[in-house]
C-alpha cells in the first residue's frame, strides 16, 4: 500500500509538471506571437502588393483579406492565452486546439497564395517569389513556433507540401528530360526542404532543453523557499521555547552568584560561576537567533535616535573588559565623546561593537592588544576593531558573514562559537544603512570596519521607532 501511495504521489507530481510545462509553452508561444505580429503583417502586405502589381490584383486582394482575417483571429487568441494564463483560468485543451486551428488556417492560406502565384507565373519558370516566400515562412516558423512539436509539424507540413508541389507540378506537366533545369529546380527544392527540417529539429531540441532547465530551476527555487520558511519557523519555535526556561535558570543563577540567597559554599562557587557564565552565553545565542528570525520575517524593529557613537563604543569597551581579562587580551581605546554622532539604535550598535570585540579576542593570542578607533571619513563615521590574531584566509568573505559560518568547520576546530556574531552584526549594520567589511592578512591579524552615515549633533534627543524590512 505504501509503494502504491508513492506511485500515486509520483504520478501526481509528473502530471502537475506536465501541466505546468504546457502552460509555459503556451505563454511562450503567445509572447513570441505578439512580439512578431506587426512584423508578419508588414511582410504579408509587401508580398501581396508585389503579387498584385506583377500578377492578378484581384487574386492577391482576396488572399490578403483572408490572411488579415486569420491574423486578427491569431491576435485575439494570443491575448486570451496570456490573460487566462495570468489569472490561472486557462483551458489548456481549448487553447491548444485553437492554436492548431489558427496555425492550419494561416499556413494553408499562405501556401495557397504562393501556389497561386506559381500558377500565374506559368510552367517552367524559376518561381523565385513563391518559393522564397514559402522557404522564408518555414524558417520563420522553425525559429519562432517551436514551442509545440505538433503545431510546428503541422505548419511545416503545409509549407513543405506547397514547396514540393510547385516544382513537381512543372515536372508533371512538361515531362522534361532529366537534363532539364526543371528537374534541377526540383532537386534544389528537396535540398532546401532537408535544410528546413534540420533547422526545425535544432530549434525544437534547444527549446525543449531550455524549458526543462527553466522548470527544474523553478522547482529548486520553490524547494529553497520552503526550506527557508521551515528554517525560520524552526528558529522561531526553538528560540521562544528556550527563552522561557532559560530566563528562569539565568535569574536563579544570578541571585545565587550575587550572594543574596546566602553564602555560597567554596566548593560550589566555581561551578555556579561557570553555570552563570554559560547561561549568559546561551541567553546571548537565543537573542541572536530571535534577531535573525525577526529579520527574516521582516519584523526587525529598531529604535532610531540621534546618538553619540563614541559613548556607545566606550561603554561597550568598558563592559567588555571583564571578558578581555579572562582571555588575556588588552583593549586599547581612546575615543573622545561628542564628536561622532549618528542616527541609530543604541542597544543594537552596542551589540555590534561587543560582537566585534568578542570576535577579535577569540582569535587573538594571550597578551595581544585589540585597537578600537573611530574616525570621520567625509560624511561617514568609520569604526575599526583591529587585532593581531591568526587572520582570515583570502576569499572567505561569504563564510565570515554567513549564519553559523565558520572558517574551520571541523569538530576539532580550535576556536569554538556558533558563527552568529558577525552574521547578526551584518544584519544590524545594514539595517542602519551602513556597511561592514574587513581587511586581513593570514598570520598577521584582521581589522573589521563598520561604516555609518554621520549625523549633526542633536542634544534634544528626538527619537522615533521604525520597523525595517
Amino acid at each position: 500500500m505504501e509503494a502504491k501511495g508513492k506511485d500515486i504521489e509520483q504520478n501526481g507530481i509528473e502530471l502537475s509538471n506536465d501541466i505546468h510545462s504546457r502552460i509555459k509553452r503556451l505563454k511562450d508561444y503567445a509572447h513570441v506571437g505578439q512580439k512578431l505580429s506587426l512584423q508578419r503583417t508588414i511582410i504579408y502586405s509587401l508580398s501581396v502588393f508585389l503579387a498584385g502589381f506583377y500578377y492578378d490584383p484581384t487574386v492577391a486582394m482576396l488572399f490578403f483579406v483572408a490572411i488579415i482575417a486569420w491574423e486578427i483571429y491569431d491576435v485575439l487568441l494570443l491575448r486570451y492565452i496570456l490573460r487566462t494564463a495570468r489569472d490561472h483560468s486557462i483551458n489548456i485543451r481549448k487553447a491548444t486546439f485553437h492554436v492548431a486551428l489558427a496555425t492550419a488556417l494561416s499556413a494553408a492560406t499562405i501556401a495557397l497564395f504562393c501556389v497561386a502565384i506559381a500558377i500565374q507565373q506559368g510552367v517552367g519558370g524559376n518561381h523565385f517569389l513563391p518559393l522564397f516566400l514559402l522557404v522564408s515562412a518555414s524558417i520563420f516558423a522553425a525559429m519562432n513556433n517551436h514551442q509545440f512539436l505538433p503545431i510546428l509539424g503541422l505548419r511545416l507540413f503545409i509549407y513543405v507540401v506547397a514547396i514540393l508541389y510547385i516544382p513537381i507540378r512543372d515536372v508533371w506537366i512538361v515531362r522534361p528530360p532529366i537534363t532539364s533545369e526543371i528537374w534541377l529546380n526540383l532537386f534544389t527544392v528537396l535540398f532546401v526542404v532537408g535544410f528546413i527540417l534540420e533547422l526545425a529539429r535544432s530549434f525544437l531540441t534547444g527549446y525543449s532543453s531550455l524549458l526543462k532547465s527553466r522548470l527544474a530551476l523553478e522547482i529548486e527555487h520553490k524547494h529553497a523557499l520552503a526550506a527557508s520558511e521551515a528554517k525560520t519557523r524552526f528558529l522561531a519555535t526553538v528560540s521562544h521555547e528556550l527563552r522561557t526556561p532559560l530566563t528562569s535558570i539565568k535569574g536563579a543563577l544570578d541571585i545565587i552568584n550575587s550572594g543574596n540567597s546566602g553564602e555560597i559554599p567554596e566548593k560550589m562557587a566555581r561551578l555556579l560561576e561557570m553555570a552563570g557564565r554559560n547561561s549568559n552565553r546561551l541567553n546571548d545565542l537565543v537573542v541572536d537567533l530571535l534577531l535573525l528570525q525577526s529579520s527574516d520575517a521582516g519584523k526587525f524593529s529598531l529604535d532610531m535616535t540621534r546618538i553619540d557613537l563614541g559613548n556607545v563604543v566606550n561603554d561597550a569597551v568598558t563592559s567588555f573588559h571583564a571578558y578581555a581579562q579572562t582571555t588575556g587580551v588588552v583593549v586599547v581605546c581612546d575615543i573622545n565623546p561628542h564628536q561622532f554622532y549618528i542616527v541609530g539604535d543604541k542597544k543594537r550598535l552596542d551589540q555590534v561593537v561587543t560582537n566585534l570585540l568578542s570576535n577579535a579576542a577569540k582569535f587573538s593570542n594571550s597578551n595581544d592588544d585589540i585597537h578600537v578607533k573611530l574616525v570621520r571619513d567625509g560624511d561617514d563615521v568609520v569604526l575599526s576593531v583591529q587585532d593581531n590574531g591568526i587572520g582570515i584566509p583570502e576569499n572567505s568573505e561569504t563564510k565570515v558573514f554567513e549564519e553559523f559560518g565558520q572558517i574551520d568547520s571541523s569538530d576539532q576546530r580550535r576556536f569554538q562559537g556558533t558563527g552568529l556574531g558577525l552574521a547578526v552584526s551584518k544584519r544590524i549594520v545594514e539595517a542602519h544603512g551602513g556597511t561592514i567589511y574587513y581587511e586581513s592578512t593570514l598570520g598577521v591579524g584582521s581589522t573589521f570596519y563598520v561604516r555609518l552615515k554621520s549625523a549633526i549633533p542633536d542634544h534634544e534627543g528626538n527619537s522615533s521607532a521604525i520597523t525595517l524590512p
